[in-house]
């Protein structure tokens, strides 16, 4: 792994283009959560990250870390459901792991993500295998080893990876057998999460 220093002009960037993906996929978001969900997770992370957008643009942290503390805490407060409070918690924990570093490495970001995911896990109580995020997440922050390339990589197989499964927690949970057969949405944006982030490196 190359360990180019980003700053916070890179993770803004890597924000906004999050913002464009989410953008441009919030019907599949939405056309995916309304087969075992509340057909509301496309508009919701829509929402969300455009009002990161905006608040980046408003007042643009001066720190890596301050950028994803920011971001997360506005996904909290703009989007509905359990995502806002999830993605939240995993940008937000991140960019605490990152501390007041002007610019971190691509092992420094990975320590932070793990961080966040482990965060996440604890809040949705979730697993690999049970349909949730967690099944995009683990995958990508373990191939941050690899590249970003690799990670974005990791987190689409992690998404499609959720199709067969039975859904064990949240929403779709209570759906049943009837869960099998569709992907689940919040593995499908958080694979939209690291494609960005590979495409801001390239």
């Amino acid at each position: 792994m190359v360990d180019t220093a980003l700053d916070s002009g890179f993770f803004v960037r890597w924000m906004a283009a999050a913002a464009g993906l989410v953008d441009r996929e919030a019907e599949r978001l939405t056309e995916l959560d309304s087969a075992i969900g509340d057909a509301d997770h496309g508009a919701n992370m829509q929402r969300g990250f455009a009002a990161v957008v905006k608040a980046l643009e408003a007042e643009p942290p001066g720190t890596p870390g301050a950028v994803l503390v920011a971001a997360g805490r506005q996904l909290i407060s703009t989007v509905g459901g359990a995502s806002g409070p999830l993605y939240g918690t995993l940008l937000r924990r991140a960019g605490k792991g990152l501390g007041e570093a002007p610019q971190v490495t691509v092992a420094e970001l990975q320590a932070g993500l793990r961080a966040g995911l482990a965060a996440v896990r604890e809040l949705g109580g979730a697993a690999p295998g049970d349909k949730t995020m967690i099944d995009a997440l683990e995958p990508a922050v373990a191939a941050l080893d690899t590249s970003l390339a690799a990670a974005a990589e990791a987190a689409d197989e992690g998404a499609r990876s959720t199709v067969p499964m039975l859904a064990r927690k949240g929403r779709a949970s209570y759906l049943g057998e009837r869960s099998v057969g569709h992907q689940d949405p919040g593995a499908t944006s958080s694979a939209l999460l690291f494609a960005a982030l590979a495409e801001v490196a390239r």
